[in-house]
């Protein structure tokens, strides 16, 4: 628990070295946090919040710099809101957001959340609904058989999969009606719930061909789920990464991989509103030196997408805040329009 002079100190020690990016010393809080201490007492105070971590002093300096804890303690407990042109600015930008068109919807999000932010703009396609209307098994030869998925909007999926044992056409078919009987129509999650209550009452045949028929389902819903990035290079003109190559490597090798941030958008997207990720808090994405800002977007009240900045710990988290809560609005908004 801090006390009123120790918070006071803390918030302007953080606000000053996001505007700055310099270690903030004692005679500079004296002078921007208002408060009549002297050096002597203030001093005092920064060790206090140094021994609980809030704060480090870097070597080179006798400044001393937010820690991830700190800036978690700024962001939960002392971020202010205040009066803000943003929405004039993201609202510049609407006229991108052509809800005739999803892909280009999504795309320009994310341009959009990097050009507003100055770091890293990501955002996931929308996804489609894991359901299927109908399905087929054809035998194509010795434990060969062929999935044919299709959904409620006549989407047709095929993929080759190899059973157990082998089935003659007269059981693959049984097999087929007695899925689409029971499990047309139903969420592919609802599915395989069934599935692992069910599966000891069924014949092995039919247990095994419905498990593949939702692992066809599944893979091609991962193939669905993509991630649009913008604005990589913005990181390239921040100090906090500039100097440091090995940083930047691991980063570029992150956007590149893209599957860590499908992990941490996908967390995101079971959340309610913003979520903020500071300084390698999520164990997805490990990275000390990063912030990530997110937020789920929603079409016709499901949601089906996450969004988010991604940028430096040293980041003004107000602005991030209110950039990525507009933008999610935004874009449900022209998706949900989109819709016929």
């Amino acid at each position: 628990m801090l006390d009123e002079r120790a918070r006071s100190l803390l918030k302007t020690l953080v606000e000053r070295y996001i505007a700055d990016g310099q270690p903030v010393g004692s005679r500079t809080l004296s002078k921007a946090s208002g408060l009549e201490l002297s050096p002597a007492t203030i001093r005092n105070v920064m060790a206090d919040l140094e021994e609980l971590g809030l704060i480090a002093s870097p070597h080179t300096s006798a400044g001393r710099i937010p820690t991830a804890l700190g800036y978690r303690l700024f962001v939960d407990t002392m971020l202010t809101a205040r009066p803000s042109l943003l929405e004039r600015e993201v609202h510049a930008l609407e006229g991108q957001l052509q809800p005739d068109q999803p892909q280009r919807v999504i795309t320009h999000a994310a341009q959009m959340l990097s050009s507003l932010s100055s770091f890293v703009g990501v955002i996931t396609a929308p996804r489609k609904p894991s359901v299927f209307r109908h399905i087929e098994f054809l035998r194509l030869g010795e434990r060969r058989v062929l999935v044919i998925l299709v959904s409620p909007d006549g989407d047709v999926q095929n993929r080759v999969v190899m059973t157990a044992q082998d089935h003659n056409q007269s059981e693959l078919t049984e097999a087929a009606n007695r899925l689409n009987a029971q499990y047309t129509g139903l969420a592919l999650e609802v599915v395989r719930e069934r599935i692992r209550v069910e599966v000891e009452q069924l014949r092995g045949e039919i247990a095994g061909l419905m498990s593949a028929a939702v692992q066809v389902s599944d893979d091609d819903a991962s193939q669905q789920e993509q991630v649009v990035i913008s604005g990589e290079r913005n990181l390239l003109a921040v100090q906090d990464f500039g100097q440091d190559l090995s940083s930047l490597r691991r980063l570029f090798g992150l956007f590149e991989e893209k599957a860590q941030l499908m992990r941490l958008l996908d967390v995101s997207s079971r959340a309610e509103g913003v979520r903020i990720f500071i300084g390698g808090e999520s164990q997805v994405v490990p990275f000390e030196e990063l912030s990530i800002v997110s937020a789920p977007y929603e079409v016709d009240g499901q949601v089906v997408g996450t969004l988010g900045v991604i940028g430096p710990t040293r980041m003004p988290y107000e602005r991030m805040i209110q950039i990525v809560d507009i933008t999610s609005r935004m874009v449900g908004q022209a998706l949900s329009q989109g819709r016929p």
